[in-house]
């Protein structure tokens, strides 16, 4: 299949492009930088969408990005690089005289992210993967549905290793919240399975089945990988500090997410088990 991939050159475009070419597809890229298959996002606004067959967008912001501050100016630039990504897409499928036969999205800024991506007819079969939690707060809106992403090379677990590693690992605040998680493979896996099977549709849940880790059993598991000690906590105080106060929401509030949808429409987790995708990552 042509697959057009939205912010494709992260953590987890690279993976999902790394999955998709494997098993025999054909991908373009839409970025801001131009190089061989990609278009930018200036080409798709001028051209219009080129001929695929599903469109996929992963393009956005890092909302927790502990180098940038939380204010004003970060706050707007999360929301808009995710909105309007999503719906310079949407339009261009709208209006494509061959609309491609699949469009999916990651999002985590549940109202305003979903409802950017939907577009008219059901000439499109369109999914959701939800890739953020949290509660919602006075100016983020509510973000659910994916675990921390865990992989080599990126994602969450790069900024975790080096204090576990040298032992000052623990748990986040109480370590008493949920903390969903899903194996990079297993999110590529994901997106993969949506596109190829044309009974997939509507929201899904990226997260592993073990739905019922907490965040003090992460940090556990984690040192054991490691041979370290995980027993000092990071006080929510200093959570605060760094991240600011409404995001540091999202890593000291977790919410329990099952993917029943997921697993209902026969995707088989390859790292369905923390211990297992720890040993993967680690190894």
């Amino acid at each position: 299949m042509r697959v057009l991939v939205g912010g494709g050159t992260g953590f987890i475009g690279t993976a999902l492009s790394q999955l998709l070419k494997a098993k025999g597809h054909k991908v373009t890229l839409v970025s801001r930088q131009p190089g061989p298959g990609r278009i930018t996002w200036n080409e798709l606004t001028r051209s219009g969408l080129p001929i695929c067959d599903v469109v996929i967008n992963l393009a956005g912001e890092n909302i927790l990005n502990p180098l940038r501050r939380w204010n004003e100016a970060f706050r707007e630039k999360v929301l808009s690089s995710r909105l309007e990504t999503t719906q310079m897409l949407a339009q261009a499928i709208t209006k494509a005289t061959q609309p491609p036969q699949a469009w999916i999205i990651v999002t985590g800024v549940v109202t305003k992210w979903e409802a950017a991506a939907r577009i008219p007819g059901d000439s499109t079969r369109q999914v959701v993967v939800r890739s953020e939690r949290t509660k919602a707060t006075p100016s983020i809106p509510a973000l659910r549905g994916r675990g921390v992403v865990l992989g080599r090379g990126g994602g969450a677990i790069s900024h975790m290793l080096l204090p576990f590693r040298m032992g000052l690992g623990g748990p986040i605040g109480s370590g008493h919240q949920f903390f969903p998680w899903i194996h990079i493979s297993d999110l590529a896996g994901i997106l993969t399975h949506a596109l190829e099977e044309n009974c997939v549709q509507g929201v899904l849940n990226g997260v592993a089945p073990a739905s019922t880790t907490t965040n003090a059993e992460f940090a556990q598991a984690l040192g054991a990988a490691l041979g370290r000690p995980a027993f000092i906590p990071l006080p929510s105080t200093v959570v605060q500090a760094v991240f600011g106060r409404e995001r540091a929401i999202m890593l000291l509030e977790g919410q329990k997410v099952v993917p029943r949808r997921t697993l209902a429409t026969g995707y088989q987790y390859s790292f369905p088990e923390l211990g297992a995708a720890l040993k993967d990552i680690l190894a």
